[in-house]
């Protein structure tokens, strides 16, 4: 089930390239502490982002039956120290959050409305995220992408991510999978699908 042709490659490549990584930010967008009014607008970015994973990985089941249901258990997530939005005449366009993980925090989601990608706001929530995260006295700060989100890992290696810090999940199949393993991760000269 891997090789599914050079369709399957470049629809992979038009989702998880960034056209402008280190573009600059909008100047009419500010970045504030989310509020419970918030809600419905970071559901459904919430909704988005699950809907852009499903697309990377070719499976419609990522997420269940209401691909929004996961931001109810992010803001039940004990360990969250605070969420930030970025507003544009407005209206919701990001969110972010910061996770506490005793010594170093980590950063979860980073979420920007499709329209406004590339344009610098997700670098501005991280920014927000990465200065509470200093203001806590943390050591590191961490972020997870999934492993096919190519486009996000460039732009965090871009804001400043650039160790591999702490574990790597390598995972072992142990029963059929609902989508096919892409090839040409490498690490420490070990070949990996993702």
């Amino acid at each position: 089930m891997r090789s599914s042709g050079v369709r399957s490659a470049w629809q992979h490549w038009a989702m998880t390239v960034s056209r402008q990584p280190d573009s600059p930010a909008t100047p009419e967008v500010n970045v504030r502490d989310y509020a419970d009014r918030d809600y419905g607008a970071c559901r459904s970015l919430w909704a988005e982002l699950t809907e852009y994973h499903r697309g990377i990985y070719g499976d419609p089941s990522i997420g269940g039956d209401d691909p929004g249901a996961g931001f109810d258990d992010y803001l039940a997530t004990s360990q969250r120290m605070g969420s930030w939005v970025a507003e544009s005449h407005g209206t919701v366009v990001g969110l972010t959050g910061l996770f506490d993980r005793g010594t170093s925090g980590e950063v979860e989601p980073v979420v920007v409305a499709e329209a406004l990608r590339d344009q610098g706001i997700g670098r501005m929530l991280i920014s927000r995220v990465v200065k509470e995260a200093r203001a806590r006295g943390y050591e590191y700060l961490a972020i997870r992408p999934v492993a096919r989100n190519i486009a996000a890992v460039r732009r965090f290696h871009a804001a400043g991510f650039r160790a591999l810090g702490g574990h790597i999940d390598l995972t072992m199949d142990l029963a059929p999978r609902r989508h096919e393993w892409l090839t040409g991760a490498s690490l420490h000269g070990l070949d990996f699908d993702y």
